[in-house]
């Protein structure tokens, strides 16, 4: 036994110099439509930033609840703010494959208006909950201007670099439009099939809720309304895995003033954050599709469908599309782990003590 103990000291120096990966850590992009600040869309990446099991590899942003060069520098902000800027924050795409927004505006007149219309705030009179602006204006930040710098890099090629460069290990966490992945998708036919599965917030089926916003269209979302044709070229594609948090049970969650106040009691930056610049009490849908990749067995039921998005320029342009194996059509759809129910004290539980928690260590430093 004794004469072992060098040889166990060996091994345990040569595990401490492996890379990041080969420890163990989950690698990730994170796809965001990221306004702020604090608010959901912040909160989301942060469940992914502050977890010690994954190694972010780097934010691609693109525009869906806000332009995406003011999302920009919110999350530079962000990161600052919570002392993580070893990650690198990524412009990617400003505006939708196909959907303007002066369409839209014509769509609103023929066939009446949805209540949340993200970046385009101005389509429908008193529904948008920031200041309508133009894609190319950045407001002053109400959490301070950032002094870290976007990657001279664009999306894009980006998410296809890192899939390339660490084959099957990557996930992609997309929970805003999915302009930049179906990008990607076009410019490299291998970029799905390179990375480990993703991870996608968005599509709606059949809600059970009395939330005017699904209520009578019970198949809109937002992040496939937006970009519908970057969802079908998404959803199209032949990624080993998709896992897809709809609103159906994005519904059953809700971040509370409670939550809020245990997370303020926290000393850790990541706390101070959200303590000073989260007052939006809404559903957690981007935050539960983070969790449960962190943690599957958050979610308790799920089924496996395949998926579309509507194509067709009339009232239901954007609408999420469903088939079971019996009657998808004959086409090259794909099959989707479709969340169903979840375990919501193991949820909030996790999200809570992930925003308390201090920030992880860069990774050079290990």
């Amino acid at each position: 036994m004794r004469k072992s103990a060098p040889l166990l000291f060996v091994l345990l120096c040569a595990l401490m110099t492996l890379p990041l990966a080969a420890q163990g850590k989950r690698m990730v992009v994170i796809d965001q439509d990221g306004s702020g600040p604090g608010g959901s869309n912040q909160m989301a990446m942060m469940v992914l930033l502050q977890s010690p099991e994954v190694e972010v590899l780097g934010i691609t942003m693109v525009s869906g609840n806000a332009w995406e060069p003011e999302e920009v520098q919110h999350t530079l902000r962000m990161l600052e703010l919570i002392h993580r800027p070893d990650v690198s924050v990524v412009p990617g795409a400003v505006f939708p494959l196909v959907r303007t927004e002066e369409e839209s505006k014509i769509q609103e007149q023929l066939y009446g208006t949805f209540p949340w219309y993200g970046a385009w705030g101005d389509l429908a009179a008193k529904t948008s909950r920031q200041p309508y602006h133009g894609p190319y204006v950045i407001p002053k930040l109400d959490e301070g201007e950032p002094v870290l710098k976007p990657s001279l890099e664009d999306a894009a090629h980006f998410l296809i670099r890192q899939v390339h460069a660490h084959p099957h290990q990557v996930t992609i966490y997309a929970a805003g439009p999915l302009t930049n992945i179906a990008l990607a998708l076009s410019i490299d036919s291998h970029f799905a099939e390179f990375a480990q599965g993703i991870v996608i917030m968005g599509g709606s089926l059949s809600p059970q809720t009395g939330d005017p916003e699904f209520v009578n269209n019970p198949r809109h979302e937002f992040n496939f309304w937006f970009d519908p044709e970057a969802a079908h070229i998404t959803l199209r594609a032949h990624w080993p895995r998709i896992d897809l948090t709809t609103v159906d049970i994005s519904v059953k969650t809700r971040f509370t003033k409670l939550m809020l106040d245990e997370i303020a009691r926290s000393p850790y930056p990541a706390a101070k954050y959200l303590a000073a610049y989260t007052g939006e009490f809404y559903y957690l849908w981007d935050e539960l599709a983070a969790a449960a990749w962190l943690d599957p067995a958050i979610i308790t039921k799920e089924e496996k469908l395949y998926l579309d998005v509507d194509l067709s320029r009339g009232p239901f342009y954007g609408d999420t599309l469903s088939w079971t194996a019996e009657s998808k059509p004959a086409l090259d759809v794909q099959l989707v782990h479709v969340q169903k129910d979840l375990d919501l004290p193991r949820f909030y539980k996790l999200f809570v003590e992930l925003m308390k928690a201090p920030p992880q260590p860069f990774p050079s430093a290990k």
